[in-house]
Formats: structure tokens, C-alpha cells, sequence
């Protein structure tokens, strides 16, 4: 029997419970009840100023990036429209049904402001490593580290010649995070062979071909994970190529030696990383790290052609 018509609205006041619509084995009431921003605001005090008008929730903008994270929302635009028409992102996010969600730029200014200068994402990070071994998910025994490709949002077919660098006249905040990297041993430093290509718009991504298709600008991002629960101990970007991530690796195992008190007894990886330095390294501890140290001219030319930066 065919239903009854749909109608407009019949009653003017409606009593509804975001609590009540949430479906108890979604991913994010699975999640929330394992978070803990109690911390944040005093780590961020001292980043915000003591006048002037009230800023975003700094909370909201974690809860809302995790959503992002979790939900595969790459882009920070949509990230706000869809928190803004989704109910479960809504109540995790705490906005309830009449809650004003902040606009995507708030994100940048933050990430790329407060969020950085405070290492405020590596100090959450380290609080869920240490819960989770609180919890026996994680010891010293068999960790993996292995690196993924991911995709610079640069134009492959636009970049200079990597022997001209990037034209003198250009400046941006891209550019000048480039030039702060040219001595870093997981950037910059990570190889004396100049790129084929330079991206003017992201010259601190790498020109590579690691995927055995068309080239692209990338960057790697190195994870150091335990086997038995496959938890991520610590991450740390690089160029794209293995200098910068056998490097990156360096400083994670050394990191999570420092914070955590872990040092892997077994240590699998491809066979990039089975070089006799860091073999070495890896067995002989201090005796065998070396330092490292930029040779590049293209370092100093673009230092010359940017003098403001």
C-alpha cells in the first residue's frame, strides 16, 4: 500500500537529543571516549593574547582535525561544511545542533601559527603513545619503519630546471619554509644531486619517479611502528628520497629513546635501509652517528637570491 504524502512542518517545537541520534558503535563515540584535551589550553596560554576578542575554541579546532583525520577530509574547506551538516561530527566536536562552526582559514593561521610554534600536535601525539602504553600496546621489542609517498599540492608540469633554482623575484611562505630546510640532513642536506625539476610554488617538495609512473613532486612522511598492535611510535617527514628517510628514521628511533624510554631490540625494514652506516649506527649507538652537512652551491644561490627571506 502506497505511504502516506509527505507534509511541511506540523508542530513548532521539537525535542531532540544529539546524544540519543548517535548510533552507539560509530566510529567517533568509539574514539571520543579516549581523548583528553584537558592540557591544551595551558599549553597554548601563552600564545594567545591577554585583550582583544575571544578566540576560536582551540579544542573544537583539534576535535574538528581529527574528524578530518579519521573521515579522510583532506581539504579544510569541506572539512567546515561538513561538520557544519553532519550531526555525529557536530556532537563529537561538542557544537550541539545550533553550535557556529569556525571558517577553513582559521585552520591555516593557526596550524601554521600557534599549532607549530607551540609543537602542540607532537605533544598530543606523544600523550596517546604514552596511553597506550599505559595500556600494553606498545614495549621494546619488534618495531618497523617504512616510509609513504605523499603528493605535494604543486603542478608537476610548471617548475624550473632544478640547476636554475627558483626565480629571484618570487616570495612565500613555501619559500621561505624552503630556504629554513636547506641545512636540515632529512631535507635539504639529504643529498649533494640537485633535483631535475624545483617546484616555485612548494620548492622544498622532491621531484621523484619512486612510483615507477609519471614523476611528481612529494614529500615522504616516515613511520615507526610496533608489530605485535601496529601502533605508531613516532613519525617524521623528509624529502623524498632514501638519504632523508634513513635520516628520519635516526631521529625517530633517537626521539622515542629520549621520550618514551624505548629503543627497539628488532628493527625490520626494506632494504634501503640496510646501508653499513646505519647498520652501524644502529649497533654501535653515538659511536657510529656522523654529522651531517650540506655541500650543496644551489643552498647558497638561493640563500643569495632571497636575502629577505
Amino acid at each position: 500500500m502506497m505511504g502516506d504524502r509527505l507534509s511541511g512542518q506540523e508542530q513548532l517545537f521539537y525535542e531532540f537529543s544529539l546524544e540519543g541520534f548517535i548510533p552507539k558503535d560509530h566510529l567517533l563515540r568509539s574514539v571520543d571516549r579516549f581523548i583528553d584535551l584537558a592540557g591544551v589550553r595551558t599549553k597554548l596560554q601563552s600564545f594567545y593574547s591577554s585583550t582583544g576578542r575571544p578566540s576560536v575554541c582551540p579544542e573544537l579546532m583539534i576535535r574538528m582535525l581529527l574528524v578530518g583525520y579519521l573521515l579522510g577530509i583532506r581539504s579544510e574547506r569541506r572539512l567546515c561544511e561538513e561538520v557544519h551538516l553532519n550531526l555525529a561530527y557536530r556532537w563529537f566536536c561538542r557544537l550541539g545542533l545550533d553550535g557556529q562552526v569556525p571558517d577553513h582559514s582559521t585552520f591555516s593561521k593557526n596550524r601554521h601559527g600557534r599549532f607549530r610554534e607551540s609543537d602542540l600536535f607532537r605533544q598530543l601525539f606523544d600523550e596517546v603513545v604514552r596511553r597506550c602504553m599505559a595500556e600494553g600496546l606498545v614495549g621494546g621489542e619488534g618495531f618497523s619503519v617504512d616510509a609513504n609517498l605523499i603528493a605535494a599540492d604543486a603542478d608537476r608540469c610548471k617548475g624550473p630546471p632544478g640547476e636554475e633554482g627558483l626565480p629571484p623575484d618570487k616570495t612565500s611562505r613555501a619559500i621561505a619554509e624552503y630556504l629554513e630546510t636547506l641545512d636540515d640532513a632529512a631535507f635539504g642536506a639529504a643529498t649533494t644531486k640537485v633535483p631535475k625539476f624545483i617546484s616555485a610554488t612548494d620548492p622544498a617538495s622532491r621531484w621523484t619517479g619512486a612510483h615507477r609512473g609519471p614523476a611528481f613532486f612529494a614529500y615522504s612522511v616516515n613511520y615507526l611502528t610496533r608489530n605485535e598492535n601496529a601502533v605508531i611510535v613516532d613519525v617524521e617527514p623528509s624529502t623524498a628520497i632514501r638519504q632523508g628517510e634513513v635520516l628520519a628514521t635516526k631521529r625517530m628511533i633517537e626521539r622515542t629513546e629520549e621520550r618514551h624510554a624505548l629503543y627497539p631490540e628488532r628493527l625490520a625494514g626494506d632494504t634501503g635501509y640496510g646501508s653499513a652506516e646505519m647498520l652501524g649506527w644502529l649497533v654501535e649507538g653515538e659511536a657510529g652517528k656522523q654529522t651531517w652537512k650540506d655541500p650543496r652551491l644551489p643552498a647558497e644561490r638561493d640563500r643569495a637570491a632571497h636575502p629577505g627571506l
